[in-house]
């Protein structure tokens, strides 16, 4: 059994998302990260970089990941489903998710600090993670302009990455990115695509947190 460790956060939901794509069984455990619950040694364990997701295959011999593109590619190959195994294809699909977990992921994440979560306000660095996320959203709006998904005509684990930190553009950072993204048919196109997918919409609820 597949025990995928994980919170509300857009990388957390890319891993849900492929494993209800593939339709496998999988555990839940919440890794609280407003109660500092990465920090707990038995979750450093599995996860060194103190980060979620990370996930634990328990077939012999088990298997723990952490790192999303590793875990997504992981999945990909045990299941033969979302990655081509050999030739131009597949190094076009690794180039996208790539492109997403070294840019489009890490640049949104620095925003979302310093425009939303940050008590000082740093107007230099708000408008640096502004720009670079105007940039990045252009590049996907280039590529989603010729071709149906981000690495040619195929859904594939590029998009389950990139999903849930493209959709903060039009929501958790719609402020600052959100008009931007109002004029690029393309990445709307594209988000409506992936957005409508029962897999997608199963896997962004996932974690649900209870509160009492």
């Amino acid at each position: 059994m597949i025990t995928l460790y994980t919170y509300t956060t857009p990388n957390g939901r890319k891993i849900s998302i492929m494993l209800e794509e593939l339709g496998v069984p999988y555990n839940v455990k919440v890794i609280n990260l407003s109660k500092r619950e990465q920090f707990d040694p038995a979750f450093t364990a599995i996860s060194p970089n103190n980060k979620i997701p990370a996930m634990v295959d328990g077939e012999s011999p088990a298997v723990a990941l952490f790192e999303s593109g590793a875990i997504l590619t992981y999945l990909a190959e045990k299941y033969g489903r979302f990655l081509p195994p050999s030739g131009p294809a597949r190094y076009k699909t690794l180039e996208w998710l790539y492109w997403q977990v070294g840019g489009l992921g890490p640049m949104f994440g620095q925003l979302g600090h310093f425009g939303i979560f940050a008590k000082e306000k740093l107007p230099g660095a708000i408008q640096r993670y502004v720009e670079e996320g105007e940039r990045l959203l252009n590049v996907m709006e280039r590529q989603l302009e010729t071709h149906a998904f981000l690495a040619g005509d195929d859904y594939s684990i590029a998009d389950m990455a990139a999903y849930p930190w493209a959709l903060n553009a039009d929501t958790f950072l719609s402020e600052f990115l959100g008009d931007l993204v109002a004029t690029m048919p393309a990445v709307q196109r594209w988000l409506t695509t992936v957005g409508e997918r029962p897999a997608v919409q199963r896997g962004m609820d996932v974690p649900v947190i209870h509160t009492d």
